[in-house]
Parts: structure tokens; sequence; C-alpha cells
């Protein structure tokens, strides 16, 4: 703007308001006590006019480009539905895409950017990653009920436990390091894998089909055909976490969802 088109506009305003702003001398310009109280308002309510302005871009960035979430097998078929449909009631129209994959998969795109939250299972470190608890689980041994360790009352040992070939996830999965961790806490190897799959429900079908044992979330133990085998010391307690970019502040949908999550976890 030029400074006569400046001058022009300021002398509008002042007549408007009935009160001088600039004190205009030879020497140059200056606010008057009435311009510098009108002066100071304005910056106040230009701050409010730029906070709703910003606000009212949120509303509209979150309506255009939806929430994007990865979650863990487990999360994604026992915990992920229920938060995202609250979530949903509470933002009709709300878009929301779903990827669900293993837990170092999902970390993965969390760190990217790829996902604004994920959600794993796996116990250990997430570099680059800010986490938050939002559920615990526990996992328990199965069996088929044509299998010994079925009708044998005793619970297992650890090493017995150890030394067995199991129906496993694939390494990456957030099931699987829990395990791998919870026997190396005993002072015992890793599991030995009799069967690597790439789902929860695929395991599961391979214990009631007779395949061998599997240590699966307490969550997907409803099919009858699963008959749940106590193990001796061996803590498989896991703290199920949502993750995102470290140094990110979650806002809007995702960080609406976190807290709904976490809710309901407190409530059990």
């Amino acid at each position: 703007m030029t400074q006569p088109s400046a001058s022009k506009r300021l002398s509008t305003v002042e007549r408007r308001l009935g009160l001088v702003l600039i004190d205009r001398t030879r020497r140059g310009s200056a606010l008057t006590p009435d311009g510098r109280v009108i002066v100071g308002r304005a910056h106040r309510v230009l701050g409010e006019l730029a906070g709703l302005l910003d606000g009212a871009e949120a509303l509209r960035t979150r309506h255009e480009a939806g929430l994007r979430i990865a979650a863990s097998m487990t999360l994604a078929e026992h915990l992920v539905p229920g938060w995202i449909g609250e979530l949903n009631r509470a933002n009709p129209g709300l878009r929301l895409g779903l990827e669900v994959t293993n837990s170092d998969q999902v970390a993965e795109l969390a760190r990217s950017g790829k996902v604004d939250l994920g959600f794993v299972e796996s116990p250990g470190a997430l570099p680059g990653l800010t986490s938050w608890k939002v559920a615990v689980d526990r996992l328990v041994v199965v069996v088929s009920g044509g299998h010994p360790w079925a009708r044998d009352r005793r619970p297992l040992t650890a090493a017995e436990l150890a030394s067995t070939p199991l129906v496993v996830r694939e390494p990456g999965s957030g099931t699987r390091e829990t395990v791998d961790t919870a026997l190396r806490k005993a002072g015992l190897g890793p599991v030995k894998p009799l069967l690597e799959l790439g789902s929860a429900s695929a395991v599961r079908n391979a214990v009631v089909a007779g395949a061998g044992p599997a240590v699966i979330s307490a969550l997907d133990v409803t099919d009858h055909g699963l008959v749940p085998v106590e193990v001796e010391g061996v803590d498989f307690g896991r703290t199920m976490r949502a993750v995102w970019p470290e140094g990110r502040r979650l806002a809007g949908p995702a960080a609406e969802l976190l807290a709904l999550a976490v809710r309901r976890s407190s409530r059990g």
C-alpha cells in the first residue's frame, strides 16, 4: 500500500471513530494517547480474529483430510473398532482410514508420518516415537482339545514351553516380540517356531486344527476348540500403546481418539 493510500484510509478511520489517532507534525507522525489505546485494542481484536480463522481452518482441514490410523492385529480386531465407532458418532462425516499390520510396520508408518496415529502391542523401545498406554493385555498358551497338554492338569514350566516348537506370528509382530521377551526374562532363549503365520486368526485356526501349541492374546481365546494352559515362571502381561512422531503434538481427531481410548481403558 502506498503512503498516500495509507494516509487516506487512516483519515477515514479517524472520521468514523471521531478521534484523532495520529499527531502529524513537520518532524513526522506519532500516535496520540487515543491512538495508542485504539492500537492496543486493535491488536487484541486482530489476535482473536487470527485465532478464529485458524480454528476454522483446522476444522475444515480435519473434515477434508480425515484421520489415518494403523493398528496391529489384536488391537485392530478387538479394541480399535469400538474406539473409532465412538469417534465417528461424535464426529459425523469424519473420513477415517485404518491400516492393519504388525507392530513393527505400524511403528514405521507412524514414524514416517504416513499415519496420524498408530497402535502397537510390542514391548520394546520405539525410537523416534512418542507412546502412550491405552490398554493392557495378557498372553496365554493354547492347544487343541486333543493335545496332551489339554489333559495334563499341572502347569507347564517355562523350560517346557521354551523347548517346545510353537505356532507363532511372523517376526515384527508384537505378540511374537512379547513371547520372546518374556522367555528371555525367565532366563531362556527365544521361542522355537514350528510354523510362522501372518495373522492372529491364522494362528488360532492352526491350533484348532492340531498343528501345535501357540501363545496368543487372551482377547483371542474365543474359540471353544482352544484350551488354555497355565505356565509357571513366565510373565505374559503386556501394555498396548498409541504411537505418533516424537515432537509432534496431537490435535483434532487424533487427540480425540487417543483420549477416548485411554478413557475406555480406565473404565476397564
